[in-house]
C-alpha cells in the first residue's frame, strides 16, 4: 500500500511539474481524513493538481468556482419540486464527491463559506432537516489567491482551523518552468490526462487500508510532549495574538504519523513533528498588528518556536 501511494506522486508528476511537496501534502490529508487550503497565484496548476490526483487514485472529483453570488444550495444541493409527482426531491450538489476543489473560497460570502463547515467536519450535508452522508473518502481542497484581496471575504479563524494543512504553491523553478513549456511544445494537453499517461495506481480500498495502518503508528510519550510544547509555545509568543489551539495539536500529531508511515516507519520522531509543523500550524496562528508592521510572518514565528523548544532525545 505504501508503494502504491508512493506511485501516486509519479503519476501526478506526469501532468504537474515541480509540486512534489504539494502532492505529498494532499496524500497526508487523505491519510488523515483532513482538508487542505492551497494558496498560490493563478497559473501554478492548482486545478490540474486535483484532477491528476483524482485520476491517479481513481477518485471522483468536482470543481466549484466560488463567486460573490454563489448560494449555499449551489454547493450542498437543494430540494427541487417535481411537477409530475407533486413532490420535492433532493438534487445533490457538487459537494457529493471524493475530491472537491473549492476554487477561490475567499471570494464568496461567509454564508456560503459556512455551508462547507458541516460537510468538512461531519462528512454529511443536512437539507430540510435530513442528514445525507457524503462519499468516503471526502476531501475539500480550497484555494485562495494571496495577492488579490479586493472584494474578498477572508476566512474566519474558526473556519481556517478546520483545514488540516495550508500548503503554499510556489511559482516553479526555472528548470521546472522550462520543462512545463517543453511538455506543451510536445503536445501536452492539460484537459486530457489519459493522453499524458496518468493512470490509476491505487483506489479507495487501498486508501482505507493505508489509513488503518497509519492509526497503528506508535508515538512515544516524549514525542507527544514535544508536539504539545511546540503548540503551547505559540500561545506565549509576543508576536502572536492567537496561538495554536488543542485541535491544532491533534492535527500535528495526525500529520506527523502519516508522514512517518509514508517514510517507511511505524513510529514518530521529533523530526516528523518538525517537518509537518509549518504546513499544519501556519494558518492556525494570528499575528499582532505591530508584528506585521515590523515584517514578522507566521513562518518566522514558527521557525523561532521550533528552534527554541527543547527536542527530546
Amino acid at each position: 500500500m505504501r508503494t502504491a501511494l508512493a506511485g501516486v506522486r509519479g503519476e501526478v508528476g506526469k501532468a504537474v511539474v515541480g509540486q512534489d511537496s504539494a502532492v505529498t501534502s494532499l496524500l497526508i490529508a487523505l491519510l488523515c481524513s483532513g482538508h487542505v487550503l492551497l494558496e498560490g497565484v493563478p497559473g501554478v496548476a492548482k486545478t490540474l493538481l486535483v484532477r491528476a490526483l483524482g485520476a491517479a487514485l481513481d477518485l471522483d472529483h468536482k470543481r466549484v468556482q466560488f463567486t460573490p453570488d454563489l448560494m449555499p444550495g449551489d454547493v450542498t444541493g437543494s430540494l427541487v419540486y417535481d411537477a409530475r409527482t407533486s413532490q420535492f426531491s433532493f438534487r445533490e450538489g457538487p459537494v457529493f464527491t471524493n475530491l472537491l476543489l473549492a476554487d477561490e473560497i475567499n471570494r464568496t460570502p461567509p454564508k456560503t463559506q459556512a455551508s462547507l463547515l458541516e460537510a468538512m467536519e461531519e462528512r454529511q450535508v443536512s437539507v430540510d432537516g435530513t442528514p445525507r452522508p457524503l462519499p468516503d473518502p471526502f476531501l475539500v481542497i480550497a484555494t485562495q489567491n494571496p495577492v488579490e484581496h479586493e472584494g474578498t471575504y477572508p476566512l474566519p479563524e474558526a473556519q481556517l482551523d478546520r483545514f488540516l494543512l495550508k500548503v503554499v504553491l510556489p511559482v516553479p523553478e526555472r528548470d521546472h518552468e522550462i520543462e512545463v513549456l517543453a511538455r506543451h511544445a510536445a503536445g501536452f494537453d492539460p484537459r486530457d490526462l489519459a493522453a499524458a499517461g496518468v493512470r490509476a495506481v491505487a483506489g479507495p480500498e487501498a486508501l482505507a487500508a493505508a489509513r488503518a495502518e497509519v492509526r497503528r503508528v506508535q508515538v512515544a510519550p516524549e514525542v507527544l510532549g514535544y508536539a504539545v510544547d511546540v503548540c503551547r509555545a505559540t500561545r506565549q509568543s509576543p508576536s502572536l495574538s492567537l496561538g495554536v489551539s488543542p485541535r491544532g495539536a491533534t492535527a500535528l500529531l495526525a500529520t506527523s504519523r502519516a508522514w512517518a508511515w509514508l517514510s517507511g516507519r511505524m513510529y514518530v520522531t521529533p523530526d516528523d513533528v518538525k517537518a509537518l509543523a509549518h504546513p499544519t500550524l501556519r494558518h492556525r496562528v494570528q499575528l499582532r498588528p505591530e508584528a506585521e508592521l515590523e515584517g514578522v510572518t507566521a513562518e518566522s514565528v514558527l521557525g523561532t518556536v521550533l528552534a527554541t523548544v527543547p527536542v527530546p532525545r
